[in-house]
């Protein structure tokens, strides 16, 4: 396959539209169920990537969940504890401990449930029976990885009525080392962006705590492949092998920190027992539940435990989950790991990063106030690693 038509761009307005390798060469991807748009191939492009770095350099089988460009949670495969398999509604999965492969998606599917809502998903390895089948209960429009096992792909051709999209990719294909794009009739070119993030990244601890765990090593490389995938400004926090709050596409740093903090934040409280616990109605679907925990949690749009509103979702009337519980449950956190992808040019970030447990952080460092930066991680007992490397992705 040469080229492949798409409906339409990024809008049904924007036509015609088809992806095709610029030299002539055969496509690196065969479509094996569906028919993939614009954004559709964005994502799966992108989140490839993700994952095969993951798998690279950790060597653990990897997942993404992606939306509009950007992760909402990437994740290596390790066995996930009852209660986050419970706030990521696969405690009924039996022998999902004996796939890695459906445990990083379970993770990556299960950390941020309101953003992956119809998102797309990258899988490192040949997608299993069980992977498969944890997909298919779940809004999404599409996966990508090296291959599919005949039933794992039967399961997923079925999915949808049978319009979900399917992707292979070719694990050996190597772009070009000149990559290009068009804006408004203009050509860019650059370099990709290969350099590799691994261990020897961390090696430049500028605070006086230096003792970074083999485990903190994991999140921190979890969050900066991660981070090289997702639109800037962006900030990710990460924990127990899989990024647990990605702020991306923020104007200012701050904001990216607020924004993945608080999402880290709600995966935590997720976790909780009194969330946990929440007296849903027989035969609630899951996105529904998803959309109830969140107001729950982080009281937006309706207050879900008042008189009137809360017979449409529980049995019974559950108790509000206050402020002060909230942060009382959240003090007891630690050991998160950060990494953003450009130096934070105040304190501020850091102030917030230890309100959601941060104790390892990870930045290129150069900013004209990196000492401030590091005398407030110093202040909390942090461990902060200057990488030198900047990681926009635009």
């Amino acid at each position: 396959m040469k080229e492949f038509q798409l409906k339409y761009g990024c809008n049904p307005n924007q036509k015609p539209a088809r992806i095709y390798m610029h030299d002539g060469s055969e496509l690196p991807v065969e479509v094996l169920s569906g028919r993939p748009g614009y954004i559709n191939f964005l994502d799966a492009f992108n989140s490839w990537q993700l994952v095969k770095e993951l798998k690279e350099v950790l060597g653990l089988p990897a997942a993404a969940s992606f939306k509009h460009v950007s992760p909402t949670s990437a994740a290596v495969g390790t066995v996930l504890p009852d209660k986050l398999k419970k706030a990521c509604f696969v405690d009924d999965i039996k022998g999902l401990d004996a796939s890695p492969l459906a445990c990083a998606y379970a993770r990556a599917r299960g950390t941020d449930r309101l953003c992956s809502f119809g998102d797309w998903v990258a899988l490192s390895d040949i997608c299993d029976v069980l992977t498969a089948k944890l997909i298919k209960r779940e809004v999404s429009d599409g996966v990508i990885a090296p291959g599919f096992e005949p039933e794992a792909l039967e399961i997923l051709k079925a999915k949808r009525d049978g319009t979900y999209n399917v992707v292979k990719i070719d694990p050996d294909y190597v772009p070009d080392p000149i990559e290009h794009k068009q804006v408004f009739g203009i050509t860019f070119e650059q370099g990709r962006n290969n350099f590799r993030i691994d261990k020897e990244l961390l090696s430049n601890i500028v605070t006086q705590r230096k003792d970074m765990p083999e485990s903190a090593v994991r999140d921190i490389i979890v969050s900066l492949i991660t981070l090289k995938y997702t639109q800037s400004n962006s900030v990710c926090y990460a924990y127990d092998g899989q990024a647990i709050g990605v702020g991306a596409g923020q104007q200012s740093r701050i904001h990216c920190t607020r924004l993945a903090g608080t999402k880290a934040d709600t995966w935590f409280l997720r976790q909780s027992d009194k969330v946990l616990s929440l007296p849903f109605k027989p035969k609630m679907a899951r996105p529904d539940k998803d959309n109830v925990i969140d107001s729950y949690i982080n009281q937006n749009e309706e207050d879900v435990c008042e008189d009137g509103i809360w017979q449409k979702y529980f049995t019974r009337q559950p108790e509000p989950f206050t402020r002060d519980e909230q942060k009382d449950y959240l003090s007891g956190i630690s050991e998160v790991a950060l990494g953003s992808d450009a130096f934070f040019p105040f304190s501020d970030n850091i102030e917030r990063a230890y309100r959601s447990g941060v104790k390892y952080v990870a930045e290129p460092g150069g900013s004209i106030r990196d000492d401030a930066v590091i005398e407030c991680c110093d202040k909390y007992g942090m461990v902060m690693a200057f990488t030198g490397m900047r990681l926009f992705h635009h």
